[in-house]
């Protein structure tokens, strides 16, 4: 691996993963972990730019139909791409799809920038995680199968235990905090070559189990605002990311766009980037 590499342009493919739920802003928009990563190589990059274009709540075919095409257009120097974790959560998951629709998306994406970089998604410890976590480990088999066909590079979370602590979770327990975010970010950093700020795999201190009656009044608090609408679009076939688009995507004319920071010495939040029209 290069080590101090640069890198000019960054498109993100994929979900909520990727959006940056549930790294919250002040303002109501989500960062996420694509964001820090865009604002950190943009210090090191005058005339960096940068489009995510993921969406809450995809499944892969969708991720292949709607973002896919418009990411390799767009010729980036990396291009991540994460999906079909959301398919694996069904109760029903055809894993034979999944499977042809990542190759799919790898193929276009691989001949279409100079780093792809796929990842082994982090799981939250528990019921849930032990329920699906066949299904996972055949997704991520995939994803290291494709990645050495291709040449991609591979971010390991799934392997990672630090990832896994609950504390890591927002109180939906479908996506990470404004820490685990940070340390994707800084993980996929260092995969693509970069000197290392910190260990993010470092484990957190350990947490102060809460009292029984605590626990039953979060558990009956996640059931009503996350898992019932969670189940509720699920049997009805609606999504999270219904009528949506990417923050970089237009849907108006069906394509998407780079931001890039005002100040590179100081990008701040990428919601504060100005848009740049035009081809690359």
């Amino acid at each position: 691996m290069e080590m101090n590499a640069s890198y000019t342009s960054l498109v993100a493919v994929g979900d909520s993963f990727t959006e940056g739920m549930s790294d919250l802003l002040p303002d109501g928009s989500y960062r996420g972990w694509a964001d820090v990563l865009a604002g950190r190589l943009a210090t090191s990059s005058p005339g960096f730019r940068y489009a995510n274009l993921a969406v809450r709540g995809k499944l892969i075919r969708q991720i292949v139909d709607e973002q896919v095409e418009a990411a390799a257009a767009m010729q980036a120097d990396v291009v991540t791409l994460v999906g079909g974790l959301n398919d694996t959560l069904r109760p029903k998951c055809d894993m034979g799809m999944v499977r042809g629709q990542l190759e799919e998306a790898v193929e276009r994406l691989a001949p279409a920038c100079k780093k792809l970089v796929l990842m082994r998604s982090p799981g939250r410890n528990g019921p849930v995680m032990e329920r699906f976590r066949p299904r996972m480990e055949e997704l991520f088999t995939l994803v290291d199968e494709l990645a050495n066909r291709h040449g991609a590079l591979v971010v390991d979370l799934y392997g990672a235990p630090a990832l896994g602590d609950p504390q890591m979770w927002d109180v939906d327990r479908l996506h990470l905090t404004d820490e685990g975010h940070r340390r994707v970010a800084e993980a996929v950093w260092q995969r693509l070559g970069l000197p290392a700020e910190n260990d993010w795999q470092t484990p957190l201190p350990a947490a102060v189990p809460p009292r029984w009656t605590t626990r039953r009044v979060d558990d009956l608090r996640f059931a009503r605002r996350h898992l019932a609408p969670w189940i509720g679009r699920r049997l009805t076939g609606r999504s999270s990311g219904d009528g949506r688009s990417g923050a970089q995507f237009s849907a108006e004319l069906g394509k998407a766009f780079w931001v890039t920071p005002e100040d590179d010495r100081a990008p701040g939040p990428v919601a504060t980037w100005r848009r740049v029209d035009g081809a690359r």
